[in-house]
């Protein structure tokens, strides 16, 4: 069974081709450059360093979100097309829990962190329990500082990904800067989604929506006065 697993859920990028859970190849890359330039050419090299046609593919298994908006449409209608079109099932797993899984820290919270911009994050909070990750707190967006002090009182921590670096007020932690790596959204799937629902986890409104709502807001309370 070969399983392509895909992660655009931020600015690095990582694709991964498995055959019956082993990986075959992965390429992972951080250069700034469009998802949707990148994607597909990533995935047809894949294929072409296995030897293996798309129509070969058993499951597709993508990063759902929380991040960025442009990259998770990517990901996940890309992904969303090639199960559609080839019938392939299609499996979707949280990107916060994707990123936790690049550290097998034990005995340590795992904290995962996008960067939401305007010092707010995309966070939750992992675990591994038994060879499981797990959830200790469900993944969310929430202001940098308000993230530390509900875990003021935990002494081990991790916080993971690229984007930990970008906060001066996480210097002094333990910071495990990695970028994702697609292979282990293997290991996390549960259950196959159902293709034509499936739909990305932003977990907050992108800023053109705020903006309207806001605007919105504003018209509603003039009309009221």
């Amino acid at each position: 069974m070969y399983s392509l697993c895909i992660d655009t859920s931020n600015q690095p990028i990582s694709v991964a081709l498995l055959k019956d859970g082993n990986v075959l190849n992965t390429h992972t890359s951080a250069i700034k450059r469009n998802h949707s330039i990148q994607l597909m050419p990533m995935i047809e090299t894949l294929l072409k360093e296995a030897d293996i046609q798309a129509k070969t593919l058993s499951e597709i298994i993508v990063a759902e979100g929380p991040g960025s908006y442009t990259g998770l449409r990517i990901g996940v209608t890309t992904a969303k097309t090639l199960a559609y079109t080839l019938n392939l099932k299609l499996y979707g797993v949280s990107s916060l829990k994707a990123l936790a899984a690049t550290t097998d820290l034990k005995d340590y919270w795992i904290v995962p962190i996008i960067d939401a911009r305007r010092q707010h994050v995309f966070t939750g909070v992992y675990e591994w329990q038994n060879e499981q990750l797990v959830s200790v707190m469900g993944d969310r967006y929430i202001a940098i500082e308000t993230l530390l002090d509900q875990l003021k009182d935990q002494s081990k921590i991790v916080f993971v990904g690229r984007d930990v670096q970008q906060f001066d007020i996480l210097s002094n932690y333990y910071l495990k800067p990695n970028l994702p790596q697609a292979e282990h959204l293997y290991h996390l799937k549960g259950e196959p989604v159902t293709i034509h629902n499936f739909v990305p986890q932003y977990l907050k409104l992108s800023e053109a929506e705020q903006n309207w709502l806001n605007q919105q807001s504003k018209t509603n309370s003039t009309l009221d006065a």
